[in-house]
């Protein structure tokens, strides 16, 4: 069994004018929901054994505050091409995790994330697949576990949805 979490950074500030896209930093909202989603994260017993994180200041200020506390802390690559990447490029990074990877997170952007999850999905629930399919907020949350035991027999319509958890939905439970 492997598990696939996408973790959509959490909401950037656009108060700084001339910054570079990827130099956005998250703005109060943002800096709140992250740590709430890692403790959602880690109540449901989902710790990454790899996280795989874009470069931006948003998705790097995300992993840090949704991570705080985790004991030990996951293995971590913080790579470029998951900036702003298309869901093919998304699909061949997972491909090439090693098979001793047993859980595996991306924290990176939209629409690469949420496409990409529509397409792995085969089976869930009905209404958070149609949740998903409207949109992936920041901060928001998929896991989609595959039976699978190498990265490489990933396909589409393979995975069940196991949770989609926004912010929004977490303070209303």
């Amino acid at each position: 069994m492997l598990t696939l979490t996408l973790f959509r950074h959490a909401k950037s500030s656009w108060d700084i004018s001339g910054l570079d896209d990827s130099e956005r930093p998250l703005n109060a909202r943002g800096t709140a929901a992250a740590p709430l989603m890692g403790h959602f994260l880690r109540r449901q017993g989902l710790k990454p054994d790899l996280v795989l994180c874009s470069t931006s200041v948003r998705t790097r200020q995300t992993f840090e505050l949704a991570t705080s506390g985790w004991e030990p802390e996951p293995k971590t690559k913080f790579e470029k091409a998951l900036y702003l990447a298309e869901p093919i490029g998304l699909m061949e990074r997972v491909r090439k995790t090693p098979s001793t990877v047993k859980h595996l997170m991306i924290i990176g952007h939209n629409p690469g994330l949420q496409v990409l999850g529509l397409e792995l999905i085969g089976e869930g629930d009905p209404a958070l697949i149609a949740a998903l399919s409207e949109k992936l907020p920041t901060a928001g949350v998929l896991v989609i576990t595959f039976d699978a035991k190498s990265w490489k027999d990933v396909a589409p319509r393979k995975g069940h949805l196991l949770h989609f958890a926004t912010p929004k939905l977490l303070a209303v439970a």
